[in-house]
């Protein structure tokens, strides 16, 4: 392998991991705006941020058929396109329902993409797959920190305000990615290929592993997306607003330090059950500080829970290219998005109710808490030995 090789695969995996995001968290800096100009309700809100995490459990399986019908590089680059495509029209469109229809499009860009950067990482880099996983990992990380830190204080005030152009400001560094990913991707011999489309594509849910590993990363997932929707509104709940946006921050940029931290050790580390414990032990211990701590030990704790969930994530996406076969990486990989999107909807529903039928905040933390006992409770059951084709350890 030489260095020319790997500095390519590893650009291509961090770009392709930016653009899983970049798009889809160009939406909450602008909802103000769209609030007024659509003339939306609350509920019509909810829709506009939920639909993409819906598609994301909803639409992995076409991921999966296309991976085993067109391959994983192809299937890539055609959720890179919906993805941009989408994206931009998004802004082009004059009414909320065309604007969810554009939403739906590029969500499911992005949901395909998701189950193929798996196998990509052990194709282009067989060796170094947890590292890759972390390249990629890192890349999602800066995609979900870039429209969130830059629209409103440098995007906006060069485009007249205007959220309609702030969704082509956008989708253009992901039409970007779009050409460098078909133009300089590797064209190694992908399974499925020679096998004429015979490739399965259909998850084995009665795979027992696969709804640990599933559950695990759903309950990561519905940590860090269950936190980011309640710590606002709990916040402002105890009198202290003046926290939400350093507790936010603190959250989402607490990913980064996990995430460089494993483009170092995943490699090491990948394979072993004390990091996933201990990653459950950090995030019931945050959890805790955001309902308990006093102050700035709130910004803290968030801080916690975006470093451990964020470690913890990066490791879970590692395993379905180290514990399956070449020809069924995309198979697992889908199960696991699936079950982890799905979570990633559900907590957060229960997380309000608990909140709506107590009136008490602090309770909405309570299945938030729960999702990390949960990991502390699977992670032993994980088995980490490579599989053969037939789910035997090898």
């Amino acid at each position: 392998m030489s260095r020319g090789y790997l500095l390519k695969c590893v650009a291509l995996l961090w770009l392709a991991g930016v653009a899983l995001r970049l798009t889809v968290l160009a939406v909450p800096p602008v909802i103000p705006q769209i609030h007024a100009d659509l003339n939306l309700s609350e509920t019509e809100v909810g829709i506009l941020t939920g639909l993409p995490q819906v598609l994301f459990a909803g639409a992995a399986v076409a991921g999966s058929l296309l991976i085993a019908r067109l391959g994983a590089l192809r299937t890539l680059i055609i959720g890179l396109i919906l993805n941009a495509a989408a994206s931009a029209l998004r802004g082009a469109l004059p009414a909320v329902a065309p604007l969810y229809a554009a939403t739906v499009v590029m969500a499911f860009g992005v949901a395909i993409m998701q189950p193929a950067l798996p196998p990509l990482t052990r194709q282009w880099l067989p060796d170094r797959v947890g590292f890759a996983t972390a390249v990629y990992s890192n890349g999602l990380l800066i995609g979900e920190i870039l429209p969130t830190a830059l629209t409103i204080p440098l995007v906006l005030p060069l485009i007249a305000d205007s959220w309609r152009l702030n969704f082509l400001v956008w989708a253009i560094p992901a039409a970007v990615i779009v050409f460098a990913v078909a133009g300089f991707a590797p064209r190694s011999s992908e399974p499925g290929e020679s096998a004429a489309g015979g490739l399965r594509w259909w998850p084995d849910w009665r795979d027992r592993l696969i709804w640990r590993l599933g559950l695990m990363l759903g309950s990561i997932t519905s940590m860090y997306f269950g936190s980011n929707a309640f710590i606002p509104d709990y916040l402002r709940h105890i009198g202290r607003p003046d926290l939400i946006g350093p507790a936010l921050t603190s959250l989402n940029l607490g990913q980064l330090p996990a995430s460089l931290l494993l483009l170092a050790v995943a490699g090491q580390i990948e394979r072993r059950t004390w990091p996933y414990t201990l990653c459950g032990v950090l995030c019931l211990t945050s959890v805790l500080g955001l309902v308990f701590a006093p102050g700035v030990g709130i910004i803290a704790a968030a801080g916690l829970l975006g470093f451990a969930a964020g470690g913890t994530f990066v490791l879970m996406l590692t395993l379905p290219p180290l514990i399956s076969p070449p020809d069924d990486v995309h198979r697992v990989a889908v199960a696991m998005l699936t079950i982890a999107y799905a979570c990633a909807v559900i907590v957060p529903i229960l997380s309000g109710l608990a909140w709506d039928a107590t009136g008490r905040g602090a309770l909405a933390f309570l299945p938030i808490g729960a999702c990390a006992v949960l990991v502390l409770i699977l992670a032993p059951a994980i088995r980490f030995e490579s599989r053969d084709s037939s789910g035997e350890t090898g």
